[in-house]
């Protein structure tokens, strides 16, 4: 089964690109080519901006607290794991605090000179070559284990992000049910009378060659199939599909 994923608000959809880098910079960075090294620097140059751009900080500590506070409320519930909660409230907490006592995000990759020169110089395509950028080169040449000390070290001023933002979503996904549905010519619509989500969850047969095109508000959840023709434009599917949904908030 293939899992796709549809953020219900920008907030969540933020959190999802910035964990897509970083799923994209951990996995280069633990390869040994050179090549898998370029892309590991572009992508934390890609998370700078990130972080330039918006308070991602604050964001991410902001649901922390609010996640803390929803699920302090539980304590008193019947059913409710004291042990489980308590473990959880603690995750949160040290991620919250681990997050909370760091400065600006990447505040070490601004103050290096030649991470600065090289920010630049990467933002100008081909700008990163050997002919603007000898010294990028022969940071290239190094063995890839130095390399890799170096990438850890510029790493890991970022992972106080990333684990409070990986918790969070971790949080949104667990508190869907999944059920199976099925979308009737290709078409599934599911009214919802005001009753918020904050993500979808969509998993499809891989062997059907299909994905799935979706919205949705307060009043209802669409989810549309569809293929790519030879030209790998979208055509929609007109046979019925079976999936399974999960609707998420927290």
């Amino acid at each position: 089964m293939i899992l796709y994923e549809y953020p219900c608000n920008e907030r969540v959809r933020s959190l999802l690109r910035v964990e897509h880098l970083f799923d994209r910079l951990f996995f280069f960075a633990k390869g040994a080519d050179v090549h898998h090294h370029q892309i590991s620097v572009a992508t934390l140059f890609d998370l700078l901006d990130i972080c330039d751009r918006t308070d991602l900080r604050g964001s991410v500590l902001q649901d922390l607290e609010r996640q803390r506070v929803a699920l302090s409320a539980l304590r008193q519930h019947p059913g409710v794991d004291p042990d489980t909660l308590d473990a959880m409230l603690a995750q949160i907490q040290g991620a919250s605090s681990e997050l909370g006592a760091q400065g600006r995000i990447g505040q070490e990759l601004r103050d290096n000179e030649w991470l600065a020169s090289l920010r630049g110089r990467i933002a100008v395509p081909g700008g990163s070559s050997q002919v603007d950028m000898p010294s990028y080169f022969s940071w290239q040449l190094k063995p890839p284990e130095q390399r890799s000390v170096d990438l850890k070290r510029w790493i890991t001023p970022f992972m106080p992000l990333y684990n409070g933002l990986a918790l969070i979503l971790r949080l949104l996904r667990d508190s869907g049910d999944v059920v199976d549905v099925v979308a009737r010519q290709g078409a599934y619509q599911e009214m919802l009378g005001g009753k918020v989500f904050q993500l979808l969850r969509v998993w499809v047969d891989a062997a059907l060659n299909i994905f799935p095109e979706m919205s949705a508000n307060k009043y209802v959840i669409w989810v549309r199939f569809a293929a790519q023709d030879r030209e790998l434009k979208p055509q929609p599917v007109t046979s019925d599909v079976p999936f399974k949904l999960a609707r998420c908030n927290i």
